[in-house]
């Protein structure tokens, strides 16, 4: 199955971060090979879910503990899945906003009965790991790349492979910089623009990254949405420069450099969400 339409923010977690139980079942996993590729994760996720919840969709049911890895000279990363909380989160998330008649139709009573009860013993702490924090390791976003995610990263930091059949773009960066980078960015845009929204958008990313362990990987993968662009598209893509130098531009209050940068970003990006609505 093709990857979705959809870009991925990922942390990967040293064995430290995990109770012992776990640490020995991904040892295991890792030497089994089990491990799935970022490429084949997407359409893997999709069809466990749907395989699993069933044509009635009338419980949550189990779901495979699955993860990718990264394994490096300080020892193996791992990113879960946490398939089972972040289906329950979808399913409650799908009800928000919407008539009772509509949300019973799409997520059945007893199936969002279920899910409820999942997110609130997550969140709670009965499945808290050793040192306390509930996480989801994974963002999804689709059709685009969410602005906030660019802050956390560095140009120099792109992975782009355009071999046919292996295309794709990443950036990794250690924790510790995409924190400071996410502090700075904060700092800027408070001083300058206030509580906007995108102020809030970097703050929920701060925050987030905050969850996990300091020696942990975080991964922005432009995963299907390689699909939608050229070799030449993705090799002159600058989206984080581009953040960077709106940053650095209403640092110095030139505001008008700022806003020149967030136009185009937005432009570039805009232009991709368009593609959803493409027969």
């Amino acid at each position: 199955m093709p990857s979705l339409f959809a870009s991925y923010l990922r942390v990967y977690e040293p064995l430290a971060a995990f109770d012992r139980d776990r640490q020995s079942y991904w040892r295991r996993y890792v030497s089994e090979g089990r491990a799935i590729a970022p490429v084949e994760g997407p359409g893997r996720q999709r069809t466990a879910v749907i395989e699993a919840l069933g044509a009635g969709w009338t419980r949550l049911p189990d779901l495979p503990e699955e993860a990718y890895v990264l394994e490096t000279d300080d020892g193996l990363l791992v990113c879960p899945w946490n398939l089972r909380i972040r289906v329950a989160e979808a399913a409650l998330s799908a009800r928000d906003g919407v008539p009772s008649v509509l949300a019973d139709a799409f997520v059945p009573p007893v199936l969002a009965g279920q899910a409820r009860a999942v997110v609130d013993d997550w969140r709670s702490g009965a499945r808290v790991l050793e040192h306390g924090v509930p996480r989801v390791h994974e963002q999804i976003a689709t059709w685009g790349v969410p602005l906030r995610w660019f802050v956390l990263f560095d140009p120099a930091e792109r992975d782009l492979v355009t071999q046919p059949g292996r295309r794709a773009l990443r950036y990794r960066t250690e924790i510790s910089k995409a924190r400071r980078r996410s502090s700075r960015a904060l700092s800027v845009l408070r001083k300058s623009v206030g509580e906007a929204p995108i102020t809030e958008a970097v703050e929920e990313a701060a925050r987030w990254l905050e969850e996990f362990h300091p020696r942990s990987v975080v991964e922005l993968d432009y995963g299907g949405l390689v699909d939608l662009l050229s070799d030449e598209t993705l090799t002159a893509d600058d989206s984080p420069e581009l953040v960077a130098g709106g940053l650095a531009g209403l640092s110095r209050g030139e505001a008008e450099e700022a806003s020149a940068a967030y136009d185009k970003l937005v432009a570039r990006w805009r232009a991709v969400q368009l593609l959803e609505r493409c027969n």
